[in-house]
């Protein structure tokens, strides 16, 4: 009689990641449409995951963040099958410095060397110029022709009025530019602007009626801003990477890098920031 935990499955005999989710969803009785709902994963990728197709994911690190939420929406060890779809597909992605893949060759100009010539026509030039203006007012002066400045007489005390000095209203301090560059956002609406600064998101924004407004992906360096009447409800493949600003102030970042995030925004957001 042996002690301990029952050994696991063989590997041949255990089924892939894809029929794992899908026998698991089956079990707890839920369709693909309501593990949709719940996991904001689009259907037709659920679809794709449960035929072990990852392609649709977007790369591994998207693939293994789906993998994890669904795993967790139909009762499954999300570790334990993320471990499985990185045994099967050649590991765990190693990260790649973001400088490595988008710094830009920088040109370094040759220095320069003094153009002497110029300098001298320069020197030259000042010289000629202070020796005439020099000439021109000594001529001047020799004439001994010199206006005084002329002076008002004075009234008697008898004829002065009651002269007042003015009093100059200060001046009202120009407005200071808003330091946020959407500080002017809609009231009325809801606006999300993001931007990725350390390193590549595939996102998808999707308004309050359920319309897909936009799916990609958000390179580092570029933005993007979304605005609806009432709600949006966002993704985010790589969390960490993207900024956000949400009616015109900054929020803290969703999630660490790598980990995949949803969130929905109305109009009254954010209680942060």
């Amino acid at each position: 009689m042996s002690i301990g935990n029952a050994p696991e499955a063989p590997e041949e005999d255990r089924p892939s990641v894809g029929r794992a989710l899908q026998k698991a969803r089956i079990d707890a009785r839920l369709t693909v449409e309501e593990v949709s709902t719940s996991t904001r994963v689009r259907v037709p990728i659920v679809h794709a995951i449960e035929d072990d197709d990852f392609s649709r994911c977007g790369g591994d690190v998207y693939a293994r963040g789906h993998v994890r939420t669904l795993a967790r929406a139909v009762g499954l060890d999300a570790d334990a099958l993320v471990a499985q779809y990185d045994a099967e597909h050649g590991g765990r992605p190693e990260p790649t410095p973001a400088a490595t893949l988008f710094e830009a060759e920088r040109i370094r100009p040759e220095p320069r060397r003094p153009n002497w010539t110029a300098a001298m026509v320069a020197a030259i030039v000042a010289v000629v110029g202070f020796v005439g203006f020099t000439l021109f007012t000594g001529e001047e002066g020799g004439n001994g022709s010199q206006v005084a400045q002329e002076e008002p007489a004075e009234k008697p005390d008898g004829d002065k009025p009651d002269a007042k000095p003015e009093q100059k209203k200060p001046s009202k301090p120009e407005p200071k530019p808003s330091e946020s560059a959407i500080a002017g956002v809609p009231a009325d609406k809801v606006t999300v602007r993001m931007e990725a600064d350390d390193g590549n998101s595939w996102i998808s924004a999707t308004d309050h009626t359920g319309k897909l407004i936009f799916e990609g992906v958000l390179n580092e360096g570029d933005t993007k801003t979304f605005t609806d009447d009432e709600q949006l409800d966002l993704v985010f493949g790589n969390a960490g990477a993207v900024k956000l600003w949400v009616n015109g102030k900054e929020v803290d970042r969703l999630g660490e890098v790598g980990t995949v995030e949803r969130v929905t925004y109305t109009r009254g957001d954010p209680e942060q920031g």
